[in-house]
Order: structure tokens, then sequence, then C-alpha cells
């Protein structure tokens, strides 16, 4: 199941990077959206593996494989932050094409000679 989702996370990786090497305000948002969540799929994978196990409290000394939830944390976390720049973003993409008309990055630039 970890390979699965590793090679799931490397095609993210892919379409957020052709995303980010576009021209497009909207589609570089896109694509910094999608390499955050793949991030979240590789921390997830990587923080000891795809294992079900049970709460981590220990009752009575029993030892018993149980969930590490610093991963989880730590996604949740992550997930919090980027939704939060991602909004961000998506505000400062909208007042742009207000004012500017466009959202073509090259347009943007201001250089007419090229």
């Amino acid at each position: 199941m970890e390979t699965l989702i590793t090679i799931l996370t490397g095609i993210l990786v892919t379409v957020a990077t052709y995303l980010i090497l576009t021209r497009s305000v909207l589609k570089v948002i896109l694509g910094t959206a999608i390499l955050s969540h793949a991030a979240h799929l590789m921390i997830m994978t990587m923080g000891k593996g795809l294992k079900s196990g049970s709460v981590p409290v220990l009752v009575d000394g029993q030892e018993t494989t149980f969930v590490d939830p610093l991963p989880q944390a730590l996604i949740l976390t992550s997930i919090v932050i980027s939704f939060a720049v991602t909004a961000i973003l998506l505000v400062l993409a909208y007042r742009t094409y207000r004012e500017t008309g466009t959202d073509n990055l090259y347009e943007l630039r201001g250089n007419k000679h090229e």
C-alpha cells in the first residue's frame, strides 16, 4: 500500500510542477495547493508506514501496537497553514485580475519588449 501511495504522490508532484510552470496565476495557485497535498501524503506514508493499531494509551502496562500521532498532528497543522496561504493567494489573484484585467504572468511583469 505504501508503494501505491508513493507513486500517487509522485504523480501529484508531477502535475503540480506542470501547473506551477504555466502562465496563468490561477494554475500556479492550484499547483501549489496540489504540491502541498502531495507533501501531506508523503509525510503520512513515511511516518511509520500506513499501519493500523490502537490509540496510544497505555493501560496497566500492556504493550500493544499503536499508531504514532505525531505525523497526523503535523499534517493537520500543515493543512491549516496551506489552506490559509491558498486563501490569501486567491484573494491576491482576484484583486490583481480586477486591477489589471489579466491573469497572464508574462503580461503582469510589465516588460512589453520581450
